[in-house]
């Protein structure tokens, strides 16, 4: 299987860790070793900042 091309880009992403956290453990160790509930977390606040842009038009 290929190699899936990510959705958020790596900015955005950074971001999202930076109010979340736990872009010291990223900056440090990558994203392979943020936590699931740290990832799962960041999926839903992009989530709904999505939701929230879409309700401003």
């Amino acid at each position: 299987m290929g190699r899936r091309r990510g959705i958020m880009s790596q900015r955005f992403k950074e971001e999202l860790a930076k109010e979340l956290g736990f872009y010291d453990v990223v900056q440090k160790e990558g994203w392979g070793a943020i936590r699931a509930k740290d990832a799962g977390n960041m999926v839903k606040l992009a989530i709904e900042m999505a939701e929230r842009q879409l309700l401003k038009r």
